[in-house]
């Protein structure tokens, strides 16, 4: 084995036992790519430059449990890079620290306060698999893809096509969590007739069983539409406006109040962080989990 590759394992090892915040080789390197790579994130305190392989492990670990499988936690890491390549949506920089608009991302401090004495074993599991999979990400027709991701699914995942545009590589797939395997898979949303007439701004008559006139089913099984009180709501407008955690819903009315029965948590489309980790504990690899969310992309 050649003396460079040695020396950068006994030092990604050297890390990971001791709590480095990142496992990378030296800037400049060719041992790394993540290492050689800039980005420009854009904070809460501004725009701050950093490589790849010191951005990466406070992505991942903001946005996937550290306790997952090694192989759930690497394909969290190939995700979120081809994210930060694909991305470049901010002027000034090319990805943000906002889940709602990029990718949440923690700093060594934030990491610290979140997960006190478990920080030095948590954030070794996150660079373990930074390390493991530096430099790659998913691509398309050779352009790396919008890798979107989102916390768990209710049998499947969303079609791009529902949301957005309509991507190859973001179809609607099945996914293997159930409630045995995600806290608060399932979750309710209770609002009496008045609330609900001003969340969604109707003008409503007569008894309020009759109100929810339709919900319209896509082909994921989510909400493509409601008609209530003569006005039609897409799904994602109903999530929006009722705060509900997915479109993945059903409604009833009680005879006092509406109750939202709402499956999963998240817009749906992409990788789903359980579902990856439900397949990663029945023995697929990282490769395998990326393969199965995104049909259609390569590894680079």
């Amino acid at each position: 084995m050649d003396r460079a590759v040695k020396l950068y394992l006994w030092a990604a090892l050297l890390a990971a036992l001791t709590g480095l915040f990142y496992l990378a080789a030296p800037e400049g390197s060719a041992l790394s790519r993540d290492g050689t790579t800039p980005l420009t994130v854009l904070t809460a305190a501004g725009p701050r430059e950093m490589t790849m392989a010191e951005y990466l492990p406070g992505a991942v670990a903001a946005e996937m449990p550290a306790g997952f499988s090694p192989e759930a936690l690497k394909a969290q890491a190939v995700a979120v890079r081809t994210f930060a390549l694909a991305c470049r949506r901010h002027d000034g920089a090319d990805v943000c620290a906002d889940s709602g608009c990029c990718v949440a991302w923690l700093d060594e401090a934030a990491l610290r306060e979140r997960w006190g004495g478990g920080f030095e074993a948590n954030m070794a599991a996150v660079a373990q698999a930074v390390a493991a999979t530096d430099g790659e990400y998913l691509a398309y027709g050779g352009q790396a893809i919008q890798a979107a991701f989102h916390s768990c699914s209710a049998g499947r995942t969303e079609d791009s096509g529902a949301l957005w545009s309509p991507l190859p590589y973001l179809i609607s797939v099945e996914s293997p969590e159930t409630a045995a395997d995600v806290p608060g898979l399932v979750t309710t949303v209770s609002l009496t007739a008045d609330e609900l007439a001003a969340a969604l701004d109707l003008d409503p008559a007569g008894d309020p069983a009759g109100w929810v006139e339709a919900l319209v089913p896509d082909g994921a099984g989510r909400v493509e539409t409601a008609a209530l009180c003569g006005k039609t709501f897409s799904g994602a407008a109903m999530r929006s406006l009722l705060g509900l955690r997915s479109t993945a819903f059903t409604v009833d009315w009680d005879g006092e109040r509406f109750l939202f029965t709402v499956s999963g948590y998240g817009h749906g489309v992409g990788m789903s962080q359980y579902g990856a980790n439900v397949y990663a504990a029945q023995g697929l690899s990282y490769r395998d989990i990326l393969a199965h969310y995104y049909p259609g992309t390569e590894i680079m």
